[in-house]
């Protein structure tokens, strides 16, 4: 699949649609972590998105974030299908400045009360040896049960439990799949968007097992 194919996929999915919105989404954080793992070697990233939707409730979209130097920068195109308590899409996750290091997911959630429970599926990557240890490769899983409340003064909090679920785990001996859990504070701060205090921590499996603490500002426009 290339990446060229699958924009053109997501924007024929939205396309026709009537009452549609558009909005734009900026942040920045002091530490990017995904699913628990760091991606900006535990330093400051920014991040931007764009997002088009419809009453219907498809949807499609990208956003970018920044890395470290030498990885540079991921970019995620994503279009899907969301209505009343679920959420079902695809996703193609593009690292211009890397070789062969982009993948594919197809994802899904549920929504019951305050609980979510979502699982992500790859049935692509640029990466098919199974043997070279990397991830994300075909056949990867990740599943993950958040929940969430509102407090008082603009408050909510999130919990989070994932667990990822690599193809390649074992391979050479070594135990990659590992599981994560995020606690997210946020706070609603008016015109300057929502501040959240995170923290993180992965299974040694991961090779980033130490707790993390970081602080995000979103704002969507």
């Amino acid at each position: 699949m290339k990446k060229t194919n699958l924009v053109l996929a997501m924007c024929l999915m939205v396309s026709g649609s009537a009452n549609a919105a558009l909005e734009a989404n900026i942040g920045t954080t002091s530490n990017y972590l995904f699913r628990g793992v760091t991606l900006s070697d535990k330093e400051a990233a920014v991040s931007g998105g764009l997002d088009y939707s419809s009453e219907s409730g498809r949807y499609a979209g990208t956003w970018m974030s920044t890395m470290t130097s030498a990885n540079g920068e991921e970019v995620d195109f994503y279009a899907g299908f969301s209505k009343d308590d679920y959420d079902l899409g695809v996703i193609y996750y593009y690292y211009p400045d890397q070789t062969d290091a982009d993948y594919t997911e197809i994802y899904g959630s549920y929504t019951m009360g305050a609980l979510t429970a979502s699982m992500a599926y790859t049935p692509w990557s640029q990466v098919d040896d199974t043997a070279a240890q990397e991830s994300f490769i075909k056949g990867d899983l990740y599943y993950s049960l958040a929940a969430s409340a509102e407090l008082s003064d603009g408050w909510g909090v999130t919990g989070t439990i994932g667990y990822m679920d690599f193809e390649d785990d074992g391979v050479g001996g070594t135990d990659t799949s590992y599981a994560h859990v995020q606690l997210d504070l946020t706070k609603t701060a008016g015109e300057f968007g929502d501040v959240t205090f995170s923290l993180s921590k992965a299974s040694a499996e991961s090779g980033d097992a130490d707790p993390a603490f970081f602080v995000s500002l979103s704002k969507s426009f």
